[in-house]
């Protein structure tokens, strides 16, 4: 198998990752949830520090991010899963996955499920996925090996539609804890606590759930050096750390200001900055956003970048009325169904009543600067 490239830029966490894994390896945890907003290094910190760490200690590892499918998180899931235990069978799971439960039953091939998961809504989503999952479970339970699997924006699974197979996965997992650890990370910390601290929901405390650990001053040197072997125009450290922190110490846009100030050295540190932040500005992520968003939810959103808090005071709900053109101020339900949509979408996150922030501050920031 060929070795996957090594990245020049990646900054090495391999004490962070030790950390996780010495508390499975010690059972003092079977389950770990982690949170942070997007951009902050958690994707590049599985992928590249954690997951290839457990690797060398001799766990199988499967990664599931549940951004891209949110629609059916399940599915992604059971492949990552599949495809670290039996990747040379991961085609016929692709074609289960795609075949509606009634035909798995009549075709007999149910790879002695019992009765009681064979009995799932046909038309149910995700019951073949959990059908699939117990099944491919069962295969890795004859490995006697361990197994890692990190799911990030591991918060889709809280949706109420996802419910069936988030209580699947959790039975599956209980039976398991001495061989398969697993590590949520999530980009929505009020989703996650969510999960874990409601008593209604399948993950109900089932890990303890912590913010991810940034990344800070021996990321920003790290990434200095590496500049400065390549450019002949040296970055000083202290203007690489005031750059940082006007980035919002956001890793990916950090790096956009290194990628600006190499190939434009010569113009200075500054240019590189300025250049950077109107990049970020213009962010077709945060344009793509903005246009999927109700009116109401983006006035509230305009409100809380200017710094108004009372979203329900008079003055906001005035601001709603003109906006939405209802002659009057808006009824409190409108700012108050606008932001439980902007916490689904995790653009908000509630810090306690009547208080919300910014996932993103580059989000903010360009909020900010609206007409």
């Amino acid at each position: 198998m060929a070795r996957e490239p090594i990245d020049p830029w990646h900054h090495p966490r391999a004490a962070l990752a030790e950390r996780y894994l010495q508390a499975f390896e010690l059972g003092l945890q079977s389950a770990w949830g982690v949170f942070a907003k997007r951009r902050m290094g958690k994707t590049e910190f599985l992928n590249k520090d954690l997951l290839p760490a457990a690797k060398k200690r001799g766990y199988l590892t499967a990664y599931a991010n549940l951004w891209g499918n949110k629609d059916d998180p399940a599915q992604t899931i059971v492949v990552a899963i599949a495809t670290a235990i039996e990747p040379k069978g991961l085609d016929k799971v692709l074609e289960r996955l795609h075949t509606p439960l009634k035909k798995v039953k009549a075709s007999g091939k149910v790879g002695g499920l019992d009765e009681a998961n064979l009995e799932a809504e046909f038309g149910e989503k995700g019951a073949v996925a959990d059908s699939l999952l117990a099944e491919i479970l069962r295969k890795f339970d004859k490995t006697k090996k361990k197994l890692l699997i990190a799911v990030d924006e591991a918060q889709v699974l809280a949706s109420k539609e996802h419910s069936n197979f988030a209580h699947a996965l959790r039975a599956a997992l209980d039976t398991r804890k001495t061989t398969i650890k697993v590590i949520f990370a999530g980009s929505s910390e009020t989703t996650l606590r969510r999960m874990f601290a409601r008593p209604s929901e399948p993950f109900y405390n089932w890990a303890p759930l912590e913010a991810f650990e940034l990344l800070g001053r021996d990321f920003v040197e790290d990434m200095v050096e590496k500049v400065n072997r390549l450019s002949r125009f040296p970055l000083e450290v202290r203007f690489a750390l005031k750059a940082f922190e006007r980035l919002h110490m956001t890793p990916d846009f950090f790096r956009r200001f290194l990628t600006r100030y190499l190939t434009h050295a010569q113009m200075g540190a500054d240019a590189a900055l300025e250049s950077t932040k109107a990049e970020v500005a213009n962010d077709k992520e945060y344009v793509n956003v903005w246009g999927g968003l109700l009116e109401a939810d983006k006035e509230v959103l305009k409100i809380l970048a200017g710094g108004m808090k009372d979203l329900h005071g008079k003055a906001a709900r005035e601001r709603l009325g003109s906006v939405l053109g209802l002659g009057g101020a808006a009824s409190m339900n409108t700012p108050a169904q606008a932001l439980k949509r902007l916490q689904a979408e995790t653009i908000l996150t509630r810090l306690e009543h009547g208080e919300y922030r910014f996932e993103d501050e580059g989000f903010k920031d360009w909020v900010m600067a609206l007409p």
